[in-house]
């Protein structure tokens, strides 16, 4: 079984730092929060890394299989509940320029079907992928 390793570690009173592999991440509250605004909240990283996924799997695979794929995007949205705080429901639109166009649908199903994110929260939350 692989394992991913991430560390977090504090770098001020209201921010952190994630590493992994030689990269890193700052995570932080906005002003409105009692933060400092040095980076993106910890639930919005949280779905930025959603969309990372779901990229780096529809580009590897639009690559294998020799189809043109430009100007990717995926736009996400999480709605939020209280008590106890939780994103219920993700909806992720992705669009793109794909050479040939019938081929973008099939793209991202392949890509949703591989991302290791979207396995692990569909079990959690309501979550949707659609092109648009």
């Amino acid at each position: 079984m692989a394992t991913a390793t991430v560390k977090v570690e504090q770098i001020s009173s209201t921010a952190s730092k994630g590493y992994a592999r030689g990269h890193e991440v700052v995570m932080d509250r906005p002003e409105a929060k009692g933060g400092t605004n040095q980076g993106m909240m910890g639930g919005e990283a949280l779905l930025a890394g959603l969309g990372g996924c779901f990229m780096s799997n529809l580009l590897a695979t639009a690559r294998a299989r020799n189809i043109e794929l430009t100007d990717a995007r995926a736009d996400i949205e999480g709605d939020m509940a209280d008590a106890p705080s939780r994103f219920i429901a993700i909806r992720m639109s992705v669009s793109a320029r794909c050479n040939p166009p019938e081929e973008l649908n099939k793209l991202v199903t392949i890509a949703e079907r591989g991302c290791i994110a979207a396995n692990t929260l569909r079990t959690a939350v309501d979550l949707s992928i659609q092109v648009v």
